[in-house]
């Protein structure tokens, strides 16, 4: 099952177990069990430390669960955690093993405090980018604690419980069988679900912090470069961040980062929070920033908001809250979310095997994600506003070659219909001729472009574009003195990662130049 060199790098990882661990399997006779039996078997083969035990009676087969001679951890896995699930069994293996996860010494004693009885499902794909964080995080969080279980389960494989149970997107998190999340979460996400205090005392401690020199609103890349570049003057950093990573952490294949080749959007993310915790930043993850505050006087400290109710300070902000996928604004698109209406052909285009779907848009993103679908689905409707796709060339030729694709433009949609549960239909408008038409189908997959993250920033002070971009001059200046922007929320042209982290970088040198540019009386008054 394994090739050679994935066996070799195992095994050196697996020299990091510090206790025995079993792999309990419940297999069947059908293809899939006999491909977890080829795997457990070199999985078991590369560490005199594992063992491999045939006699499982789970229901679900093929799986099998990760244990220990004690009893106190149980991370199990229904179906075959390859692709990218390959990394969460390795370290699920570690961890079960005894081999100490990398999360702060506070995190892992909140997770061990955790009191109750959790038993957590979560339903993933092997193509999805964002799932291995959601299994890693509750394997992890397994590991540590007895009273939580963990299985994650491949939907691909368990087609008839997704039905059941109506899974329509993965990352699926049910918790003792009850709906818990959907989409990327890591661990610090789940614990703040799980620990309903955590929230009141995060802001407890902000309320505490002093005021930066240089604060960051947003963890992207113009966030985490303009974290980096601040650092290295040796200046009071800090970064509050919705999420670290922001919205490359939704993105599959990244194919034109200048000098690597290819990577994907999560590891580019996890690499960036590396990066930024080199340096002396205070980093506030999962805080949201919901008001911005002018200075009383000139030069003095900005004040930044929070959904908790805190407030943070400082000299100079400088914002890069990013973008986030634009919704079409139908009837039936909020009401069907996650419930046939979807935003990541990568993650949930395998849970729609054999099924029809339309992806709405016709540039880059939408021919892609209709290409990447028809390998996968039984029919695509391609719906595109335009009179002409707006892809580039290349994609509208592959487009064109596949036989179960339908391309329709000059068509608006108006409307996404389902059955109370599910989607089962859209409706479009022949602009052309006024004519109303439905579809017939099971999936939507909506990709028409980007809307910045500046609703909160409305009332501020701060100019907006009637695009709601944030408005900024050559050096990264926003209309508020000390204010300055970077990344996709800004007015920059072109939405790109290389291009939010030169902006980004340029915006803190102009926080510094600014900074160092303070009378002496106002610097000493901020």
């Amino acid at each position: 099952m394994l090739d050679a060199g994935l066996k070799t790098q195992l095994s050196t990882y697996l020299q990091n177990l510090r206790q025995p661990i079993e792999l309990v399997a419940s297999l069947g006779d059908d293809k899939g069990s006999k491909d977890m039996l080829a795997l457990l078997e070199d999985v078991a083969a590369t560490s005199d430390k594992v063992s491999l035990n045939l006699a499982g009676a789970d229901a679900r087969k093929p799986s099998f669960a990760i244990t220990r001679a004690a009893g106190d951890a149980d991370v199990r896995f229904a179906g075959l955690p390859l692709g990218h699930e390959f990394t969460s069994l390795v370290l699920a293996l570690l961890h079960v093993g005894g081999h100490p996860p990398r999360l702060d010494a506070e995190v892992i004693e909140r997770i061990k405090a955790l009191d109750g009885d959790y038993s957590f499902e979560t339903y993933f794909s092997q193509s999805c980018q964002n799932c291995p964080d959601v299994v890693q995080a509750l394997n992890t969080m397994s590991a540590l604690n007895p009273r939580i279980r963990h299985v994650a389960i491949d939907g691909a494989l368990f087609q008839a419980e997704v039905e059941e149970r109506q899974v329509m997107a993965v990352p699926t998190i049910l918790l003792n069988g009850q709906p818990f999340g959907q989409g990327r979460m890591d661990v610090e996400q789940i614990l703040a679900k799980l620990d309903t205090g955590a929230e009141a005392r995060m802001a407890e401690k902000i309320k505490t912090k002093d005021a930066f020199e240089v604060l960051v609103i947003g963890g992207g890349p113009a966030g985490a470069a303009a974290a980096v570049y601040a650092a290295r003057k040796g200046i009071r950093t800090g970064v509050a961040a919705e999420r670290f990573g922001g919205q490359v952490l939704d993105t599959m294949a990244i194919e034109n980062f200048i000098s690597v080749q290819h990577t994907e959007g999560p590891k580019l993310a996890t690499a960036l929070e590396q990066h930024v915790k080199q340096y002396d930043v205070d980093v506030m993850n999962l805080q949201k920033a919901v008001g911005l505050v002018a200075p009383k006087a000139p030069g003095g400290l900005i004040e930044v908001k929070l959904e908790n109710g805190a407030s943070l300070k400082s000299r100079t902000v400088i914002l890069s809250t990013g973008a986030r996928w634009r919704n079409v604004n139908v009837p039936g698109e909020a009401e069907y979310k996650n419930k046939g209406v979807a935003y990541c052909p990568h993650c949930d285009g395998p849970l729609f095997k054999g099924k029809r779907v339309a992806v709405i848009g016709g540039g880059n993103s939408g021919v892609e994600a209709a290409i990447d679908l028809a390998g996968i689905v039984a029919h695509v409707t391609l719906i595109e506003y335009d009179s002409q796709l707006r892809a580039d060339a290349v994609l509208q030729r592959k487009l064109a070659s596949l036989p179960n694709v339908t391309i329709v433009t000059s068509a608006m949609t108006t409307e996404i219909h389902g059955d109370g549960s599910k989607v089962n239909g859209l409706t479009y408008k022949d602009r052309n001729h006024d004519v109303a038409h439905r579809v017939d189908l099971e999936g939507v997959f909506v990709q028409i472009g980007l809307v910045p993250n500046t609703e909160w920033l409305k009332d501020s002070g701060v100019a907006l574009s009637n695009r709601g971009e944030i408005e900024v001059d050559y050096r990264g200046e926003t209309t508020m003195p000390g204010v300055f922007a970077a990344g996709d929320a800004t007015t920059t042209p072109y939405k790109q990662i290389i291009i939010a982290m030169g902006e980004g970088a340029k915006a803190s040198l102009s926080a510094f130049d600014y900074l160092i540019r303070l009378p002496t009386e106002q610097a000493e008054a901020a």
